[in-house]
């Protein structure tokens, strides 16, 4: 049912909302919901989907350089637009929340003030971003990236497993890859950046609070740790002669896990090894080579830069015991993405005036806020997912908590888009 707000005051339809959620998880590959890759038929019907019913609510609709689908109500001109939203894609068999809450929601805030006749003091820009979620071409926040100016012409040469490259994919889905870095938004251009996520977490769930503020983003490194020991036959081979890199590698994925719990909870730090390879990887053969890819995620600079140093020592240290040679090298880095303190007040304050309790708490998922921080203030406002389940079939957030979430960002960005004269 739509709210039911003093006159000329805009109020979230949460039935809507709703409908809209249910209509947009129903465009997915049937043998594995919910999916919807990005840069696949499927994701095209569902930005065909999405930009109808911008067009539907009486946004203008453009799709930019980098492939983001954004949709304008026009404000008065009085400073920089106001942007929200979050993006269309899916993981393979993932859910139905993460990411089309964030849009869906921030459809819904802009066409409930277009309905109650309010002109905003400036644009409000509803955005669906690029390709979010990894892509098949190994790279996320594709579109958030290049709105912001980082994507680099050697992301845009990355190939696709079909032998597209980047750029030839963002032009398929309506970008303009040679005008993405003249066309970059730099810092001034946006008033204020804004997105609703389901919490992916328990936090929200288990205390029984409405709203998680968010006070940042946590930053992400990852390393490739290689053992070099020596492949040998493991029948003929003496246990007392072996240099197995397997066995030299192994109590490095606990010491990563038991690095990470000696942190400062403040710090936010996890860490996992979610990817071991290793060589010949035959049952009849000794281990001569592994590589472990260890992931690292902090909301401090300061962490990620100890755990590096804690892990190199360690490895090698580890790799002098069973006398197999040891290499660290990075393979990617993003830097923490604090919340602006403005936008984290202005969402507190707006749950409050809906009624709803709030939190501060960090994320240790990436979003497109944490490239959008980068030009302009930026906030999130998250809301409880059942048993912090995300990225599975069976991600869900009850339709009160997506109506929350949605009247939390209607009072947000009405604080920054107070209207000059009311309704018109």
């Amino acid at each position: 049912m739509p709210d039911t707000p003093a006159p000329g005051s805009p109020g979230i339809d949460a039935d809507r909302l709703w409908s809209r959620l249910m209509a947009l998880a129903e465009i997915t590959d049937p043998d594995a919901p919910w999916t919807r890759r990005s840069f696949t038929l499927l994701f095209l019907k569902g930005r065909a989907w999405v930009q109808a019913e911008f067009e539907a609510a009486g946004l203008e609709v453009r799709i930019d350089a980098g492939g983001n689908l954004i949709g304008r109500l026009p404000g008065r001109g009085n400073g920089a637009p106001v942007m929200i939203g979050s993006h269309s894609d899916s993981v393979p068999s993932g859910g139905r929340f993460d990411g089309m809450l964030g849009l869906l929601g921030a459809l819904e805030v802009a066409q409930a003030i277009r309905e109650a006749g309010v002109v905003p003091d400036r644009d409000i820009e509803v955005v669906d971003f690029l390709a979010e979620e990894p892509s098949d071409f190994g790279l996320s926040c594709i579109g958030s990236r290049a709105m912001t100016g980082g994507l680099t012409d050697e992301m845009l040469a990355l190939r696709h497993p079909d032998g597209r490259t980047l750029a030839e994919a963002i032009a398929e889905v309506g970008g303009r890859p040679d005008a993405i870095a003249a066309t970059a938004l730099g810092p001034g251009a946006l008033s204020a950046f804004l997105e609703i996520h389901i919490e992916q977490a328990k936090r929200l769930e288990g205390s029984g609070t409405d709203i998680g503020v968010v006070t940042g983003i946590a930053g992400i490194r990852r390393w490739r740790v290689t053992l070099e020991g020596r492949a040998d036959h493991s029948g003929a081979t003496p246990m007392g002669q072996r240099m197995d890199a397997l066995v030299a590698a192994a109590p490095l994925v606990e010491a990563v896990e038991a690095m990470a719990e000696a942190f400062d909870p403040a710090a936010g730090l996890v860490a996992t090894v979610g990817r071991i390879e290793v060589s010949p990887n035959a049952a009849n053969a000794v281990p001569g080579r592994v590589a472990l890819i260890v992931e690292v995620r902090a909301v401090q600079v300061a962490a990620l830069d100890a755990f590096a140093e804690a892990l190199t020592a360690r490895a090698e240290a580890r790799g002098a015991e069973r006398g197999v040679a040891v290499t660290v090298a990075p393979v990617s880095a993003t830097l923490p993405a604090p919340c602006a303190p403005e936008m984290q007040q202005a969402i507190a304050q707006a749950a409050e005036a809906a009624g709803l309790s709030h939190m501060p708490l960090n994320s240790g998922a990436g979003h497109d806020a944490a490239f959008l921080s980068q030009i302009a203030p930026a906030g999130m406002i998250f809301t409880p997912c059942r048993d912090g389940r995300s990225h599975t079939p069976e991600e869900w957030a009850d339709p009160k908590h997506c109506a929350d979430g949605a009247r939390v960002l209607l009072g947000a960005v009405m604080s920054i888009v107070a209207p000059m004269g009311g309704p018109t």
